[in-house]
């Protein structure tokens, strides 16, 4: 008879729910990640505006097999690897729709006005 045989297979059971939990949390939305950015590296075409890995916008104005010409100003343009393409830059209008369905945009700060804030000089202050 083998001593201590039954809690061995409870401890394989927790470490096989972890791998799971780890794969579920890290792995999997990184594969998905992974393959949105290479359907949008895949689709990227002449006239679609872009955000480099940089952070420069510009609009594409050639597609290349391994890289992209992006026009960045008038009569300025930069080649790219179409790997260092970020994304699209979002509309206003897809934030608004994207509102409308029940996604909740972020709150914008709000500026109070100058006068409202109570700030006086001390030379004020002193008269």
């Amino acid at each position: 008879m083998i001593i201590g045989a039954s809690g061995g297979s409870g401890f394989i059971f927790i470490i096989i729910l972890a791998f799971g939990v780890i794969y579920l949390l890290f792995v999997r939305p990184q594969k998905r990640r992974q393959s949105q950015q290479q359907q949008l590296v895949n689709e990227l075409r002449v006239g679609d505006e872009v955000l480099t890995a940089g952070g420069i916008y510009g609009t594409i104005s050639e597609v290349d097999e391994d890289q992209v010409t992006v026009e960045i100003a008038p009569k300025t343009e930069v080649r790219v690897a179409r790997r260092a393409i970020a994304g699209v830059p979002r509309d206003e209008e897809e934030e608004t729709a994207e509102a409308e369905e029940g996604e909740t945009p972020e709150p914008e700060e709000t500026q109070a006005d100058e006068g409202s804030r109570g700030d006086t000089s001390n030379e004020e202050n002193r008269g």
